[in-house]
């Protein structure tokens, strides 16, 4: 199977370079990487272009509308969805091929490590861990025992191309939380179970710097709480403004 690495951007010039430096060391190359940028007005086409990704300039704003436009163009078997702040293991190809040529397995992700400057952010790590099981557990339990798990964007999203389009793609009305409804709609579509996969992978801390440990906290916790209960998505992304 072949590896669509598919990179929504927003400003990333920043983050972008260590992501991208990251791919060109794995041990297997991905068939393609795609940097789907919403207009960007910093140097984040250009650094994907130094790298020599496929640039997808001046898409519309909306992280699910750039991932959907990025798997248009995608050519490979398995397609992933990474975040730009996001580096991956060495052998994250053969792994994205062995976890998902278990056919009952049709969406996975990894154990985000949340880290910085100043180190590993423990507690925010081990809470985003545990939330993949209890939110589904809690608030969708009937699509949790049929195998849902809920991943997040810094977890990296791997999937069969074939999966992605039988349930129609990344809904673009869900301006936060899509990951969350990708795995649900996956799930519910009888396409396969998601699954957590025990391996790591590292992202930044930077919206914990700067909001700062309890109020990044909170936030998680109160957005999750709200999607549980059936919140609008766009009043929920009101709270979750950007770091960049």
């Amino acid at each position: 199977m072949s590896v669509s690495i598919i990179i929504p951007t927003l400003n990333e010039a920043v983050s972008l370079p260590d992501t991208l430096k990251n791919l060109k060391q794995l041990s297997t190359a991905p068939l393609q990487v795609i940097v789907a940028d919403a207009g960007s007005d910093d140097e984040t086409c250009s650094v994907a272009e130094k790298y020599e990704a496929t640039v997808l300039p001046d898409l519309p704003r909306g992280r699910a509308g750039q991932m959907n436009a990025g798997a248009a163009v995608a050519r490979g078997d398995i397609l992933c969805f990474l975040h730009a702040d996001t580096v991956v293991p060495k052998d994250f190809v053969e792994l994205t091929e062995q976890v998902l040529s278990d056919r009952g397995t049709a969406l996975a992700g990894f154990i985000s490590i949340m880290r910085g400057p100043g180190g590993v952010r423990r507690a925010t790590t081990v809470h985003n861990f545990i939330k993949t099981w209890y939110a589904p557990l809690l608030f969708r339990p009937i699509s949790f025992l049929r195998g849902c798990r809920l991943l997040f964007g810094d977890q990296v999203i791997i999937c069969r191309r074939s999966d992605f389009e039988a349930i129609g793609g990344w809904d673009p009305a869900q301006v936060i939380m899509e990951e969350a409804d990708f795995c649900l709609r996956m799930v519910r579509a009888g396409r396969g179970r998601v699954k957590q996969v025990p391996r790591k992978v590292w992202s930044s801390d930077r919206r914990v710097a700067e909001w700062g440990f309890w109020r990044a906290n909170f936030t998680y916790l109160y957005v999750g709480l709200m999607w549980g209960f059936g919140a609008n998505s766009r009043r929920l992304s009101e709270r979750y403004e950007d770091v960049r």
